[in-house]
Parts: C-alpha cells; structure tokens; sequence
C-alpha cells in the first residue's frame, strides 16, 4: 500500500466527495441536533429580535468569521473553514484567474465556459478574510455544487477506532507490524510454485504536504443489527512523525514530521448530531484572546501556564474580579455573572462540588469577602484589597497583577499556537489542552488534518488578510464593508430613534376636567424623534432649543389622550437618567409646562384623578322651566376619585337618585339604582368607566320615567300615550301633542288625532307619516299605518315625528345612506325603492342623488357597531334576496368590487415606531381613494408584535387584488410588488409572516404557505399585514409563533420581545411550552418562570405545570390545554420569562401595568389560580367540594424470602 501525493486539487476533491459520501453512507446522522450542541461556549449568543431588514452584525472580539448554518450543513462549514485555514489552498485558489475559471459576468452566455464552484469559493473565502460580518452565508456556493462522479483519485489514511487506543497504535498495526506466513498457513510463491515461509507488510511510500486522517468511529453490530459510535478513548498527538511506517529512504528525517492544524469534531450518536471544528490559525489572521485574559503584551507562555493553575482556585479569581468594580462592590449574583466571562464555566460547573455554594465560600471566607446583611451584595474589606496579593504566592504574584490589570492589550502569543473552536457562525477562543477533550465521548473527533512542519509561511502574510487576495474581490469586499457601515447607521438610527409628541402647554386650556388645545390639536402638538439612549436632561436641552419663546421652569410629563381630552400623569424626574431607563415608549405623549398651572388653573394629575366622560340621561326642562317628559342625553366629565354624587351636583339636583345601566348575563339592559351610602364611593370604585351611561332621578318628581323589565314607567302608574312633534315645518301654534293610546291602537289613528290637535291642514292626511324619535334626536324608518304598536315595537311614552311624505308600502324599503365609512349624525340621506330593484339600479339611484359621477363605486350595508360591513357583491339580485331592511344603511364606498372569486385585500406593512397616525383618518383614506403609506396605531395585544405597552403601527400599502385559489406564497409575491414603490426591500416571500387584521388588530396567522387563501375562509373584509422576518421561515401546521420577553434582572422591565417557535405536535401543554423555552434561553426548565401577558387587562397570567403534576395522580382526567381557559393561547401572544437565579419574587408586572390598571387589583379567578398553582408547588391542599367519607383498604403481602 502506497500513498501517492496529494496535491490542493485533489484536497478540494477530498472535500467535496467526503462531503458527498457523508450524507449517503450514513442517512441522517448530519441532521441536525441542536440539543447537541458544544457546551463548551465563550458566551451565550444573544438573541436579536427579527427585523427583515437588518444587516449582519459585525465580527466579534476574535476577528473572523464564521459560517451560517442553512439546515444540516455543519459538516460542509467545518470542512470549509479546514480549507479556508489552509492557507496554502487558500492562495492556491486565489492564484486562479478568469482565464482558468472564466467570470460570473459571462456565466449566462452559452458559450461560455464559466467554473462557477471554485469562483463561488474564491468569493466565499474573501468574505471569510475581509467582509466584516459575524457569519458569511454558503447559500450561493451550496446552490452551485453539481455533485459529479468524475473525481479524481486519490487516498487518505482511514484508521480504525475500535480496540484501539491512540492513532500510533493503529499506524503501528497497519505500517509495521508484519503478518507472517508459516506452519499450517505457508505463502504459496508464484516463482517457484511452492508454499515457503513469508512476511507481509505495508508502507507507505510518499507523503503529501497535508494529510488527512478519517477515525472511523462509527460501526455496525451484526448481532445487535443496529449502528453504534465508538466513544472510547482514542488519543492523537499534536506533533507526528511518520518516518516508522514509511519506506526507508535517505531523506530527512524533518520531512516526515507533521503538526495538526485542524479537528472535526462530532457531538452525539450514530442517529443524528452536531459538528464543528478546531482550527490552528496557521497566519495569525483572528484575535486570539480570552475575554477573561486581560493581559499585557509582554505576558509570557510560562505566565500562561502560570494562569490556568490559578483558574483552579476560585479565591484568587474572585478577588480579580471586585478588585476591577467600583468600591470593590458588587452584587452576588453579578458576581457569578462576571465569574462565568472570565473562566468560561459556571460557578457550580466548576468549583460547587469542591467548595459549596458561592454564598457559602464567600462566607467561609469572611476575613476577604464582607457579606451585605441580606447577602445581596458582596465587597473586599478595607484591608482585603491591599492583602490580596501578599496572599498569594511569590510565583503567581505576577498573574495576579495582570488577572486585576485593566490593560485591553492583545495577548500577542507568539511562541504559542493560536487555536479556535468555529462552530457554524460562532468563532471562539480554545487552548492547545482543550483538544484532549476531544479524545473520548459522545463529543470526539470525526477527522484529522495534518501538515509538514516544514511548510513555511511568508512573513507578510501573518495577520494580513488581504494577502493573496486578487484585486478585484479586494474591491469587491471594500465596497460591501461601506455598504453595510451604511446600513448598519441606519438600522442604528430606525433601532433607537423613536418618536415623542409634544403638547405645549401654553397652547392648552384646563376645561370641563380635561386639557384642549386652544386652536387646534395640530397646532399644539409637535412631533420630535430622538434617540431613546439620551438623557431625560438632553430632550430637555433639545426641546429649549425648539422652543425659543419659553421662559422659566420646563417640566416634562407623561401625557395621555383619553376620551375627555388631555390628562397629564407623572412628572418625569432624573435629568442623568436615559429615555429607556424612564421607559419612554414610542409615540408617547409628554407634556411641556411649569409644573404648577395651566392658563392660571392648577392642573390635576396623575391616574387616580383621570377624567371620566359619562353620558348622563336626564329628564328635560321646558320652556316653562318645568319638566317635560322626554329623556336628554348629555356628557359630563368627573375626576376618577370624585364621588358619585357630584353628578347630582352638577345637575343642580338637590336629592336625587342614581342609576347606572348594566348588562345581565342574557345581554339584556337594565338600570340599576346606586344605594344611598354607595353615592360617597368614586367612580371608580363604582365601576364607572368612560362612556357609561348614569340616569338622573329627581326624587320630587314623580313623572321621572325609569326603565324597568323593558317597560316604560312614570312613578307607579303606567304610561298609555305617546308623544307626537310637528315636524311638517307648517305654521301652528301647538309643537307637540301627547295621544293617549294603547298597544293595540294602529298607527293610522295616532296620525289623524295628531293631525287634528295640532291644528294642521287636512291634506296632510294623505301625504304625511309617523317617524320614531331615538333618544338622541334622530328620525328613524315611518311606521306603516296599518301596523299596530305592538307590531311597530313602539313603547308608551316613546316620541314620534310626524312628517311630509308618505310611508313606504309593504313592497317598499325606507332606506338611509351615506358616502363614505364615516357617518356623522344628521348627515345621512334618505330614499325610498322597491323591494324588488337589483343592487346595481339601487346604486345609479344613489348616486344620482348624491351628484356623484363615474362607475367605481359599491354599496355596503353598516353593521350593528356602526361600521362598514360586507360589500354587496352581487349587483343583478334584488335588495329582498340580500335581505336589506327598511331602516338599514347603505354606504356608498369607492372602488369597483372585484370580480367572482377574487378578493381585494388591503396590505399593510407592520413598521416598529411608525410615525403617528390613526385608524380612522386612513380607514376613509383606504375606503375612499387609497392612498399608501399611510399609518394607523392600534393598542398593542397579544396577537400583535409590538411594544409590550407602546403601540403596533402599521403602515398601508394599498389594495391586492387575488384569487381565492391563490396560496399563501403567491399572496407573498403579489404583495412584494407593492413594495417597490414604498421603499422597502425583501429578498423572497419567505422573509415575510402574513396576519389577518381583526378589529383594528393583527389576529390569525397565515403559517402554510403552500394553503390556498379559500381554506382559511377571509371574508370580503379581511384585511393582511405583512411582518418582515431577518430569517427564511417555513412554519409547519402544528408550529406556534410566539413573543417571548426575557424579564430584566432587578428591574420592572422586560428585555425587546424575540420571536418563539413553539412546535405543539406533543400537545398544548404547560410542561411542553416551558421545556420549549427552556432550550430557547438556554437555561433549565427548573431555573424559569413564564407567564402570559393580557393587556387588555394589564395582567400577567403565570403558566406552570401542576396541573400535569394533578393528572398524574387522577390518570382519567386529560391534560390541561393552553388553548383552553385560562390561558387561551394563541399566535402572537406574549410569553415573559423570568430567570428564578437571578429573581424569584414571582412578580411579573411592570410599573406600566400598574398605571394601566389604575387602582390595587382585587382577585380575580386568575389570581385564584396563581394561589392554587403556588399552594400545590409548596404541598397545600385545595380546597374543593367536600370529600366523599374515605373507605378502608387492606393490602395482603406475602412474605418472600
């Protein structure tokens, strides 16, 4: 056996075939593994909120990059970055020019002849060297490889692992030991045709300049029929030398001795894994430096070694570290924090076995460590400081100095071999002695890479990484470095600039409990965007220099618009303080004033005191100044904490009583009357809130009408009139008249009567009609006259207008419309038709009426809450078939309705910290002519991505028009055309997550891009928004995308919300959701807390898993389901997370939800079920319907021997 040599070329064939062969040998055991991933971490990588158009984040202290992972190609980057560290092949590859490889440029011409691989890995390679990102991307190489049989030959040494223990044992067996040939087992000679006596070895003849050694670890058991790995110890030496099992020649003995340079390295088993690799940096090219080294340059291999004997004693690293904090203070847990940067491990990782807890170490040791009283801090004494040193030997006292050395200087190394462990995008820092690790174990090396000590690289070279480089991918990677500076400035600029509105306060005046602008609130707003990373005293210099006219104090304080106008809630305080310290949201409302008053008002604040605006029913004066029978509506505003009884106040009602309307559980209205003592409550502790409506009795009056069991009432007696108002617009002296009547009496009568006591002309008894007054003064649809009262559903003591024109017929429809979604009061119009007219006559008819030209225009019926409901798609039926009413209101809307079995659906653009703007205003816009790029904002819920308590903006794109049979993914692409034009980019539909738009808010998520639009029924309605992702998604049917907010240590703030997904194909539950993110923070499922967020409620709902704990001793009841009550879990929602080790209080609330929920909050079935998940945690018992009396059980053992 012979080894020929293996020249770059062929190193690049070994590449790829053993790539090749990898994956076809062995099934899935490259799929990935992530819980297999190397523990052995520099630190824990952060995870970033998603944000499609974020560039790359720059290169780490170590100064290389690494490669991104796309799915299962762990085992192509670490052999790359083998090939990218060679620097031999590096050069080599570079040295290829277009007249060898041929041009991207020309890669489309057919006859060109254009080498696309080795050019996508000379591009590969100078992002590697030069593109300053932390991880360069193998999309474009991976989508270039054309796996080919035409490779070259070539061999490699393939070793075995099995009952052997080192790499010389099994070179020995295959290169030296001799198999001989003799007694019953003799060679037969072809020579001399006869069995003689032999030996029978292999050597190998020649040596390449790099060598690569393949360690089979993995195995098959023909008895077990199964595949197994081989983990036992199996050692390989740093420095080789070849020379016993080659040939014997002259040549020196130099040229057969090899170092390594590189390790891949496989983490699991035989069925699946992680790999990653060690690479000796042969040119010096990164930073090798350890965060926890702050050495000096001068700092020397013996120092080195010096310093990993002292990482073994934690006295002296602990001292290290306070030595470096201000006063020598620091908090334990902090501590511990700090411990795990500098030595790379956990303080029980590494030293709990040994030495206990930390608190109790640092309590041992009392005459160093002084010990707060509630052991939350930790300091040096006075004299620990100065001992420090003298306690340490003379030898380490030079290690010590530097472990305490603020120095950032680079620990040069030059006599030791720089090593870094590159797994997938991260790149870290490892000593030569980690490599023993491994040697054995589920985590051992897979492949060796060696290379003659005797190649020597050019001094220029060394930590030079455009050595090599050709010019025109030096350009090409110097141009891309200022484009992502560029975009990094601007993604800086988008991440922390947010926008403030100003109210001035000279602009406002204090009026009816509320702050309004004096002209208008355009002009006493200013919208200002600045950096959240400022102080408070900045944006109070920025707003000065803004506002040139102001003199004297400048106070700044949270502002809120709330239904009554303007209220101020608390001062901001703490000029040294940032904006995200003080936890100023986007798009918040702050206040400018003196602090004191408002155009020479003292102004209230703060949310005990917000205004309240109510809707109180009173009866109305006369023009006698009696009191007539009819119900007035008007608004009133009260401070929160004012008592009830200031409504009786206001009303000048001396004695009175109150009523408030309630909805019982049947959704029916009632009044119901505030007991005497109750009126000294506020309203808030009544329950008040705005719009509510309060009814106003005056106890003296006993006409005052009450509604009781849906029956109109005037004291005891019962109502038999109604009351009719001349509304003909006919000189008479006489405005109302009361008819008396009973539920019986028909409509027609009721007209004549009040056509004769009103004195009017009898000919308006054939052009007149009864129209029924609502409460707030507005003429609803006229009764026919043949109906009765009862089957007009017309209450006693209810008002009716009697007005010019005739009633609709019974083949006729009274109908009201307006233009446009906004309907203002009084401003729609009226028209009568048939029943019979199709949707398309009904619409000329309406525009006709209402001027207005052109055939893009459709109807739509207002729905119950007084919006735009669904479109009248089928113009040719008749107004009976749709089921249109007399009464009901049609809206004219612009835009012709697409055609049957498409859908025109509005797309929104989810934008963080868009600029101000409402739903409304650009509601109309859309409805009417669209108008992209407007914003509205919506409260941020648990379906939406946002702020926890700022707002979600939205930005509009414009309408889509697309077939119900379009898919997801076809939705995507359409809609990416709408982007252009607004400026935003996106690589491919799969950078997006689409959401419908329910009410105002992001609701169900679209996950199947491959699922037609019909299968998730979107009504005509449905609106889309578009989230941009910093990641390709594919969600699967049974993944949950959720928003996971990691609490802030000794802070009542959360950290920003990164996205979750949560794969439930093993059930909803709360154990599944917590191993979930458990993986996901890297932390045990023991060491958390999570919750989910309600905003509506400002509350946060802990999930935990006693009630699987529950199911496990009652096996007939099923598990508890997220989905369900109370958690209703879905798409979007918010997931807090809290680290146990770092705070345990079980509190998840902020100081925002305090002041959304505004009063101390009373329990509530929530709270219940917290205090039944905390007792079950600490062995209570529940309490629960009594218990059944226990019966007796005997349990016979036999006795065994």
């Amino acid at each position: 056996m012979f080894v020929s040599n293996v020249g770059l070329g062929r190193l690049v064939g070994l590449g790829w075939r053993q790539a090749l062969l990898s994956f076809t040998m062995f099934g899935d055991l490259f799929e990935e593994d992530y819980s297999t991933v190397s523990d052995y971490q520099y630190g824990r990588e952060k995870k970033l909120k998603t944000k499609g158009l974020e560039p790359p984040a720059p290169r780490e202290f170590t100064n290389l990059s690494g490669i991104r992972n796309q799915g299962g190609t762990c085992y192509l980057n670490s052999l790359l970055q083998t090939l990218h560290f060679t620097p031999e092949f590096r050069e080599a590859l570079f040295s290829l020019g277009p007249e060898e490889l041929g041009s991207f440029e020309d890669k489309d011409k057919p006859d060109a002849k254009v080498r696309i691989i080795p050019l996508q890995l000379q591009r590969l390679f100078a992002q590697l060297l030069l593109l300053d990102q932390d991880a360069a991307s193998t999309a474009d190489l991976t989508d270039s490889f054309g796996w080919t049989s035409n490779e070259e030959d070539f061999l490699d040494l393939t070793v075995a692992v099995k009952n052997v223990s080192s790499l010389e044992d099994a070179l020995w067996n295959m290169y030296v030991e001799e198999e001989v040939f003799d007694c019953d087992n003799l060679y037969h000679c072809g020579t001399c045709d006869k069995l003689v006596k032999a030996a029978k070895s292999a050597k190998l003849r020649k040596l390449p300049p790099f060598l690569t050694v393949s360690l089979l670890r993995f195995n098959f058991d023909f008895v077990k029929r199964e595949r197994y790995k081989e983990t036992s110890c199996y050692t390989f030496p740093l420095r080789i030398n070849f020379k016993p099992f080659c040939e014997q020649s002259d040549t020196d003995d130099l040229e057969y001795v090899y170092e390594l340079f590189s390790v891949i390295i496989h983490k699991g088993g035989c069925y699946g894994g992680h790999y990653h690799v060690y690479i000796k940096d042969v040119d010096h090219l990164g930073n090798w430096q350890f965060q926890e080294e702050k050495s000096k340059p001068g700092m020397n291999l013996k120092d080195l070694q010096n310093e990993e004997e002292i990482d073994d004693d934690p006295l002296i690293i602990l001292k290290a570290i306070l030595l470096q904090e201000e006063s020598n203070l620091i908090p334990v847990d902090q501590l511990g924090q700090k411990l795990l940067k500098k030595i790379g491990m956990s303080w029980n990782k590494k030293y709990r076995k040994q030495y206990g807890p930390l608190r109790k170490f640092l309590q041992l040791h009392s005459q160093i460590f002084l010990l707060s009283p509630d052991e939350s801090t930790v300091s040096l004494l006075k004299n620990g400081s100065l001992q420090a040193e003298s306690h340490f030997p003379r030898s380490d006292q030079h290690i010590f100095k530097t472990l305490t050395s603020e120095s950032p200087g680079l620990n040069d190394g030059t006599s030791c071999p720089h090593w870094f462990d590159i797994n997938d995008s991260k790149v870290q820092p490892i000593k030569e002695k980690d490599i023993e690790r491994q040697f054995q174990g589920k985590e051992s090396a897979y492949m060796l890479f060696y290379r003659k000590s005797q190649l020597q690289r050019p001094p220029e070279a060394r930590a030079n990484p455009r050595y090599g480089v050709p010019c025109h991918l030096l350009n090409e990677m110097d141009a891309a470095n200022i484009e992502l500076q560029t975009k990094r400035a601007e993604c800086d600029s988008i991440d922390n600039n947010f926008d403030l509105h100003l109210h001035l306060g000279p602009h406002y005046h204090f009026l009816n409990g509320a702050l309004h602008p004096v002209v208008s609130q355009a002009e006493s707003t200013w919208d200002l965007t600045f950096d959240k990373r400022k102080t408070l005293g900045d944006l109070r210099q920025s707003i000065f220099q803004l506002l040139e006219f102001w003199e004297g104090d400048m106070v700044l304080s949270v502002a809120k618009l709330v239904p009554a106008g303007l209220h101020v809630y608390q001062m901001l305080d703490g000029d040294d303080l940032t904006l995200c310290e003080l936890e100023i949201a986007d798009g918040e409302d702050l206040f400018v004033w003196n602090g004191v008053e408002v155009g020479g008002i003292q102004i209230p604040t703060g949310s005990d005191c917000e205004p309240l605006l109510l809707n109180v029913l009173h009866l109305a004066t006369s023009s006698e100044g009696g009191k007539c029978q009819q119900l007035v509506e008007s608004p009133h505003v009260f401070p929160s904490n004012a008592e009830v009884g200031a409504v009786l106040t206001a009303l000048a009602v001396p004695v009175g009583v109150l009523f408030i309307n309630t909805t019982d559980p049947a959704g029916e209205e009632n009044w119901v009357a505030i007991p005497k003592e109750d009126l000294k409550k506020t309203f808030r502790e009544q329950g008040l809130r705005d719009r509510s409506s309060v009814l106003v009795q005056d106890s003296s009056d006993d006409n005052s009408l009450l509604l009781k069991q849906g029956k109109w009432f005037t004291g005891m007696n019962e109502v038999n009139w109604l009351q009719v108002q001349n509304l003909c617009e006919l000189g008479s002296e006489e405005k109302q008249v009361k008819i008396s009547a009973t539920v019986n009496t028909v409509v027609f009568d009721i007209r004549i009567k009040a056509i004769k006591e009103l004195k009017l002309m009898k000919e308006l008894a054939e052009n007149s009609c009864l129209r029924p007054i609502d409460r707030n003064g507005k003429l609803l649809c006229p009764v026919p006259d043949s109906y009765t009262l009862k089957e007009a559903e017309l209450k006693m003591g209810s008002s009716l207008g009697l007005c010019p024109g005739k009633a609709p017929t019974s083949s006729q429809l009274f109908l009201f419309f307006t233009v446009g979604s906004d309907v203002q009061p009084g401003t729609e119009m009226e028209i009568i038709v048939e029943e019979t007219m199709s949707v398309r006559d009904c619409l000329q008819l309406m525009l006709g009426k209402s001027g207005l030209p052109g055939d893009r225009w459709h109807l739509r019926k207002m729905d119950w809450c007084y919006e735009a409901g669904e479109p009248l798609c089928e113009e040719d039926a008749t107004l009976r078939e749709l089921m249109i009413c007399s009464g009901d209101t049609l809206l004219l809307i612009e835009g012709k309705l697409p055609p049957p079995g498409f859908l025109k659906v509005p797309l929104w653009w989810y934008q963080p910290g868009g600029s101000p703007g409402h739903w409304k205003n650009h509601q109309d816009q859309r409805n009417g002519a669209p108008s992209p790029g407007g914003v509205w904002r919506a409260a941020a819920t648990q379906g939406a991505p946002g702020d926890l308590h700022g707002e979600v903006s939205l930005r509009y794109l414009g309408d889509l028009e697309i077939s119900e049979e379009a898919t997801v993914a076809e939705l995507k692409s359409q809609a990416m055309t709408l982007f252009s034009s607004s400026g935003f980019v996106i690589p491919s539909p799969a950078f997006l997550r689409a959401w419908t738009v329910e009410r105002k808010r992001l609701g169900r998520l679209l996950r199947i891009n491959r699922q037609q639009l019909r299968d998730y029924k979107l009504g005509r309605k449905t609106e889309i928004c578009l989230e941009p992702l910093q990641e390709e998604e594919n969600l699967g049917p049974q993944d949950v995308v959720l928003r996971t907010r990691m609490r802030l240590p000794g802070e009542r703030a959360y950290a920003p919300c990164v996205d979750l997904v949560w794969d439930t194909a093993r059930g909803w539950t709360a154990g599944s959701l917590r191993q979930r993110v458990a993986h996901f923070c890297s932390l045990p499922v023991e060491k958390i807390e999570i919750a989910k967020y309600f905003p509506e409620k400002f509350e946060w709902l802990p999930i935990s898993s006693w009630n699987q704990q529950f199911t496990k001793r009652k096996k007939k009841k099923k598990q508890d389901n997220l989905q369900g009550a109370p958690y209703y879990l879905k798409d979007g929602d918010t997931i807090g997370i809290k680290n146990v080790l770092l705070e345990d209080d079980g509190d998840f609330s902020t100081d925002a939800d305090d002041l959304g929920r505004g009063t101390p909050r009373r329990p509530s079935s929530q709270d219940a079920l917290r205090e039944r998940s905390r007792d079950l945690g600490c062995g209570a018992t529940t309490p629960g319907r009594p218990r059944a009396p226990e019966a007796s059980l005997s349990i016979h053992v036999r006795s065994f021997r």
